[in-house]
């Protein structure tokens, strides 16, 4: 029989663990600020892309946001039907979806501007551990 190391299987050694319950945490930080504007976390983070950058394809928001269509299809419906954004095909290229924010989509923008700032007040990490983080993140999602 092959002496496997159960050591590496305990929880409290796997990475992915504390990265996943941490992100759950952060989100969750979300939910009372986003609740009365009627958003989830996942609408937000599609309306912080359109807001960047109105006009995009939906490939190019869930390339940003790195998003599967199977995800992203039902939540653009979704918010095409609350009247915040516009879905179209390309004249050019009938495969190819266009998104763009309604009038009603970006008032929403001032109606969330506060959002950021509620939440990193919840966040009780340092100015530069919270650096430290974000660097570390974007460089473990540039690995993938």
């Amino acid at each position: 029989m092959e002496n496997i190391d159960y050591e590496k299987m305990r929880l409290v050694n796997q990475l992915c663990f504390p990265l996943y319950a941490a992100s759950r945490n952060v989100i969750n930080l979300y939910t009372p600020h986003l609740k009365p504007l009627g958003l989830t976390y996942t609408q937000y983070i599609v309306f912080l892309v359109l807001w960047e950058q109105d006009g995009l394809t939906v490939s190019e928001i869930g390339e940003r946001l790195m998003l599967d269509n199977g995800t992203l299809s039902p939540l653009l419906k979704k918010m095409e039907a609350e009247g915040y954004i516009e879905r179209k095909r390309s004249r050019n290229d009938e495969r190819i979806v266009e998104v763009t924010l309604t009038q009603k989509g970006r008032q929403l923008q001032e109606e969330a501007r506060q959002v950021p700032e509620k939440v990193a007040g919840c966040v009780r990490l340092s100015a530069d551990k919270a650096q430290t983080l974000y660097a570390l993140l974007y460089e473990l999602l540039d690995k993938q």
